[in-house]
């Protein structure tokens, strides 16, 4: 559904004549939960990853060499991946000269935000001068049909969050990979724009006119064997005050049988929404529970999995088991994995 596989997803061999490495460009972004992409991609697609490059009055780093981009080159990058997921997915006047300078250099540019590359004049016009590719992974397919929600065939498990960017596209690849393991016939089905970076396929469901959202859902998610089992990656959060809407029609069009519930211990609102409160993880069972009911009327929480990151392993432990005790439902950290993760697998393949 994406072309993005041609740069990311695909053995060396395959993609010539461009190298196979991404630089990971981090802008002048100030907070780590902007740089979803270029954490996901390094911790994901660790082996195409050659470096870094932040501008000046950045304060993140996703803990790679910092090269400038004919360094990059050098080193065997071929595309430039902007690894910011800024609000509103815009490219800042700011970035244009740096962004120009790597297309200079020999690398194609690889963009998940929701201002198209081409867009911007002097990015199309250094582009066709200088024979690189501008490539936007935010872009759905066009034939995507209104929803018609009729129950499909196979099962399916959906990653709903109290948040925007605290776990969702890692426990869905986490849970989709520990289920293969098993020797499941599972699949990942990526809904973002890392999400889609990381496994080459997808569709970026907040790209898609609302009135398609479930459609698009169902179109990602069809109708397959009855062991089969669809990990679809959450988007937003039903308690959000910009993206509800997002996670409502993709709650209704793929039809989870289940649904794992994310959440960061540490956070307290809403990213970039002071004065919103993060929903507990019980209401967002409840509501998602009472909202998932119309097209999928048996659905139910398997579990939850908690970003623990910013925790040692004790405190890590603590608060799962805490989560764990106070809900009644399998509790991990699928970074983790461990017992922990391997119950909430068990969760996932429970009838």
């Amino acid at each position: 559904m994406t072309a993005l596989a041609e740069i990311v997803n695909l053995p060396a061999e395959a993609i010539p004549p461009r190298a196979p490495g991404l630089l990971l460009f981090l802008g002048d972004v100030m907070e780590a939960g902007y740089a979803k992409t270029a954490f996901g991609l390094r911790d994901w697609a660790a082996e195409r990853c050659v470096g870094e490059w932040a501008l000046p009055g950045g304060r993140v780093s996703a803990g790679l060499l910092p090269l400038m981009p004919r360094e990059a080159v050098a080193r065997g990058a071929g595309a430039l991946v902007i690894g910011v997921a800024n609000v509103g997915g815009v490219i800042p006047f700011s970035w244009v000269p740096a962004l120009l300078e790597a297309l200079a250099a020999g690398l194609d540019i690889v963009s998940g935000l929701h201002v198209k590359l081409r867009d911007v004049p002097d990015l199309a016009e250094a582009a066709d001068r200088l024979g690189r590719r501008l490539i936007d992974v935010r872009t759905p397919p066009a034939d995507i049909p209104i929803a018609s929600g009729v129950r499909r065939t196979g099962r399916r498990i959906l990653t709903v969050g109290t948040d925007c960017a605290l776990g969702k596209k890692y426990a869905a690849l986490a849970l989709a990979q520990g289920l293969q393991d098993r020797n499941v016939d599972a699949e990942f089905r990526g809904t973002g724009q890392t999400g889609i970076m990381i496994s080459g396929d997808g569709i970026p469901i907040d790209a898609v006119v609302v009135d398609f959202i479930a459609g698009a859902a169902e179109m990602l998610s069809p109708a397959a064997a009855a062991a089969h089992v669809d990990v679809i990656e959450g988007q937003g959060s039903l308690f959000h005050p910009a993206y509800a809407a997002v996670s409502l029609g993709l709650l209704h069009g793929s039809q989870p049988d289940l649904f794992i519930v994310c959440h960061d211990p540490g956070r307290n609102e809403i990213l970039g929404y002071p004065g919103f409160p993060l929903p507990s993880i019980e209401a967002v069972i409840a509501q998602t529970v009472a909202l998932g009911r119309l097209t999928s009327p048996t659905i139910r929480c398997a579990g939850v999995s908690l970003n623990t990151g910013a925790l040692d392993a004790d405190e890590a432990e603590t608060v799962m088991a805490e989560t764990e005790a106070r809900l009644a439902l399998p509790t991990a950290d699928p970074m983790r994995r461990g017992p922990r993760f391997e119950r909430l697998l068990d969760a996932c393949l429970a009838s």
